[in-house]
């Protein structure tokens, strides 16, 4: 206590045990003192007594001290301005508040000393938004809590409150050691009064926030309220807005001489000095100022801090090499220098020299060259205590060096994305404390060592995106008893064969699986059909053309999240009915699957099942089934029957992929209601008119419909204002060309051909200034050319075709021979088999970028244009069939006759008709 307090009554029981002897002592004794039995007696009532007064904490006087009146109503009123969803403080009735959930009373005086309503909830993986919301306190803080005059702890973290300032009346918590109020939704101004808290050691502000109630800034304009705070041992400043400071900052905390903890994560720092005159803050521990990006090299004044331990500069875009004073800093156990994209130069062997070193994470950065010079360095220190080393995503090369197996104590091996070759060194078989090992993406060609298998304690193996060859045997994997993520692809031209006994029982339990390229069959492999625990199965390529057994996919776990099982042979009739709450994606794609569409519940966004031979009806209730669908791919397959209107349910939906089926009847005219991008329904039997409901799309932008028995005329789609692709082509479609298509400002292909359109072509389609490809041909369209045609900018300019061309290979994934190569077809215009007239424009020999033209099979005349020739691009033309006249332009690209043909009064090479000479000027 930190003042004198009168005698607790509940110790009254204690002075009457020893008063009592004492006083029968002097009944019984009246005439005949006798000091020396009773003189030990009171030696130990003093004693007692001095004990009580002077807090000693050998000596505790009840168990019966209940609360302070005052402390309980001060904590009533606290209660009553909270928010608590939970209940979580539904303890905090009665008489003895020292009883009540998160309170700490002192155990003689019962004056609350630590007020902990930190939220339990755990934030393990993922945070579910409203079960954390329900979990947190919220509302106002009444300043009742100052009644709370001996409180020296205080925490409210992990918290919602939802933008509140910090209360200026903590500052007059005298006795508080420890606040903490991280991750709580404060916002606003740092109080100066916090300044006030002289005996404050501990101060968690960590701004950031698990709540989605929208965004926080908890700032501070000025520093000048730490100062004071003498006594601070730790102090967490994340988060929290220091723009506004410039780079005084670095003063401020250098003149608090006990801390030992300084956290200054993602406060937007400005300026980083380079030098100090002194250095103060000598006791410092962990330095953490990671995420400020300062933009500078990295401070001579760090090698002074001789006493770190942990050092975060991970985002500060540091760039320069890496200084040899790190080696002052003997003391480190953690080193951050990531994600600063341009530290560079060969990382050097002095790190490797730091003997304390536990984890070192380079990662993000520019270092080059090989790392024989870092292993090197822990060859050179036998007693190496690093766990974790992360030295992807830079650009180093070279072989593994032999030395990598030196690292007893290794858990955690990162070297992905760099450019590594060659072998994994036989040696990685010593490491056995490896938990992860990480390879990926680098250009790693030779062989894995079967001294891999003697990874006991291995549960993470990512050897994805090389280009490894050779043999792996059951040896491979042979003590491998807790490996649970496997991740090994190369490329298709390399050969990694598995060479296990089709009987072969491994040591582990998978949880995921990713084999690319990889021969694992042909049969499927009991190893593998052993797998009951797996929530990620990804096989593409993998020589497999067995019959999948339909067991299997019922034994995978419940909590499947991918599926993955393409460009194989693999046979057989999926489960008619399987529940896969949990599953993202679904990829059976390239297979030779038959049987029924698979009417599985699940909520896939993906479902991909493209090139099988699944038959029948797609399911009716499929917008049940599948409620959270995004992208529905099953093109080349033997669907029959129609589309279901439930699918119109899928409020998700973003595309569907049905080429290529036999699918029949009439289009549900629903599609208002979904926000559906890609539509490709090409090459079925679909009849009857195209939905209007299509025009209240105002995301669609790829329309893909053609070559099936559709007809009528084209529906209004004015408000479809990103349509960037459509194509009708190969149906009965007529009426004349759509005026609203000026409107579609995004259109990058127009392709209507083999249809019955008539009438002319309108001067609006001049307008799309985006539009790469016009197919027209093959319909009754009439009149001239337009000659406004020349005005096509992407025909001109020719650019701007990238992203639409990405457009349409996602919605075909690519595949379709019509559309794999939709560059062959881009900058084109085609109007043959019509009944066009009049001239070729001049104009459209504007069009530089143009690549095909044809023109053939109409009525057009007159002659062709000369200025043809200016047309550099052009790859394709034909002119045939028509009424063209006069001579045949020097076009030494387009010598074949066939060009030309058809046309009686065309003359000139290559046509075998010559012109006649010009008549003699008299």
């Amino acid at each position: 206590m930190d003042k004198k307090q009168p005698l607790p009554l509940s110790c009254q029981s204690l002075i009457n045990c020893w008063t009592q002897p004492i006083r029968l002592h002097s009944i019984g004794m009246a005439n005949k003192p006798n000091f020396s039995s009773t003189y030990p007696l009171l030696v130990s009532f003093l004693l007692s007594l001095f004990l009580l007064y002077s807090n000693s904490k050998f000596v505790v006087c009840s168990t019966d001290i209940k609360c302070a009146d005052t402390d309980r109503r001060a904590l009533v009123v606290l209660r009553e301005g909270l928010t608590d969803p939970s209940g979580r403080l539904s303890s905090w009735i009665g008489e003895d508040c020292c009883t009540w959930e998160g309170i700490k009373c002192h155990n003689q005086t019962g004056r609350v000393t630590k007020l902990d309503l930190r939220n339990p909830y755990h934030l393990i993986d993922a945070v579910d938004p409203p079960a954390y919301k329900r979990s947190c306190l919220g509302g106002k803080i009444n300043p009742s809590l100052n009644r709370l005059e001996y409180l020296t702890s205080l925490d409210l973290s992990l918290n919602d409150f939802e933008g509140l300032e910090i209360p200026g009346f903590f500052g007059e918590l005298k006795n508080l050691r420890y606040l903490n109020l991280s991750f709580a939704s404060f916002a606003g101004e740092i109080p100066a009064s916090l300044g006030n808290l002289s005996n404050l050691q501990y101060l968690d502000l960590y701004a950031d926030s698990y709540s989605n109630t929208g965004p926080r800034e908890l700032r501070s304009q000025s520093l000048e309220w730490v100062t004071p705070l003498s006594s601070l041992k730790y102090l967490n400043l994340g988060f929290v807005k220091l723009d506004s400071i410039g780079d005084r900052w670095l003063q401020t905390f250098n003149m608090l001489p006990s801390l030992v903890h300084l956290r200054l994560h993602w406060c937007e720092l400005k300026g980083l000095p380079l030098t100090l005159p002194s250095i103060n803050f000598t006791s410092l521990s962990v330095l953490d100022l990671s995420e400020n990006s300062f933009n500078s090299l990295i401070p001579p004044w760090l090698f002074n801090l001789t006493g770190l331990t942990e050092l975060y500069l991970t985002w500060d875009f540091f760039s320069g090499s890496i200084p040899a004073e790190f080696a002052n800093l003997k003391n480190l156990q953690v080193l951050d220098l990531s994600d600063n994209l341009n530290l560079e130069g060969q990382i050097p062997g002095l790190l490797g020299n730091l003997s304390k070193l536990q984890f070192l994470d380079l990662s993000a950065n520019n270092f080059h060259g090989d790392v024989y010079g870092l292993f090197s360095g822990f060859s050179s220190n036998p007693n190496s205590k690093l766990e974790s080393l992360d030295l992807s995503s830079n650009s180093l090369t070279g072989e593994l060096p032999e030395s990598l197996g030196l690292l007893k104590h290794l858990q955690h091996l990162d070297l992905s994305s760099n450019s590594f070759w060659g072998s994994i060194p036989s040696s990685i078989g010593s490491l056995s404390a490896l938990r992860v090992l990480d390879l990926s993406y680098n250009t790693m060609n030779g062989t894995i060592p079967e001294s891999l298998g003697q990874l006991s304690g291995l549960v993470d193996m990512n050897l994805m995106a090389n280009s490894w060859k050779g043999i792996l045997k059951e040896t491979h994997f042979m003590n491998l008893r807790k490996l649970q993520h496997v991740r090994l692809t190369t490329e298709p031209t390399r050969s990694l064969a598995f060479s296990a006994s089709h009987g072969w029982f491994p040591p582990f339990k998978l949880k995921s699986i990713q084999l690319e390229n990889c021969m694992i069959g042909p049969s499927f492999p009991v190893w593998l059909q052993v797998q009951n625990e797996l929530t990620s199965v990804v096989l593409k390529n993998v020589s497999i053309s067995d019959t999948i057994p339909g067991k299997w996919f019922s034994q995978l776990s419940a909590q499947l999240t991918y599926l993955v099982l393409s460009q194989d042979q693999m046979r057989g009739e999926l489960p008619r009915h399987l529940n896969y709450p949990y599953l993202n994606l679904i990829d059976l794609s390239y297979n030779n699957f038959e049987g029924p569409f698979p009417s599985w519940s699940t909520n896939a966004t993906d479902v991909i099942l493209d090139e099988n031979s699944f038959s029948g009806p797609i399911p009716e209730n499929i917008g049940a089934l599948m409620p959270r669908l995004q992208k529905l791919y099953v093109s080349r397959n033997h669907l029959s029957g129609r589309i279901p209107s439930s699918m119109c349910d899928i409020e998700g939906l973003n595309i569907i992929s049905l080429r290529n089926n036999k699918l029949s009847g009439e289009l549900p005219n629903c599609w208002h209601r979904l926000m559906l991008w890609g539509i490709d329904i090409s090459n079925n039997s679909l009849t009857g008119n195209i939905p209007n409901s299509f025009g209240f799309l105002p995301s669609l932008s790829v329309l893909l419909l053609s070559n099936n028995n559709l007809d009528g005329e084209i529906p209004s789609l004015r408000n479809c204002t990103g349509l960037t692709s459509m194509d009708l082509g190969g149906n009965k479609i007529s009426g004349s060309l759509p005026l609203w298509v000026q409107y579609m400002s995004s259109l990058f292909m127009l392709r209507l051909g083999s249809n019955l359109l008539s009438g002319s072509i309108p001067d609006q389609v001049c307008r799309l200034q985006n539009l790469h490809i016009l197919d027209l041909s093959q319909n009754k369209i009439s009149g001239p050319i337009p000659k406004c045609i020349g005005n096509l900018s992407a025909l001109v300019h020719g650019k701007g075709s990238e992203v639409f061309q990405r457009l349409i290979r996602e919605v075909t994934r690519g595949r379709d021979p019509e559309y794999s190569n939709v560059v062959a077809n881009v900058n084109s215009i085609e109007l043959s088999g019509n009944n066009l007239t009049g001239e070729i424009p001049y104009e459209m020999t504007n069009l530089l970028a143009l690549r095909i033209l044809d023109l053939s099979h109409n009525h057009l005349s007159g002659a062709i244009p000369r200025s043809l020739t200016s047309l550099a691009s052009l790859t394709r033309l034909n002119l045939s069939y028509n009424h063209l006249s006069g001579s045949i332009p020097f076009l030494p690209r387009f010598n074949d006759s066939s060009i030309y043909e058809g046309n009686p009064l065309l003359c000139g090479a290559p046509l075998p008709t010559k012109c006649p000479l010009p008549r003699p000027r008299k």
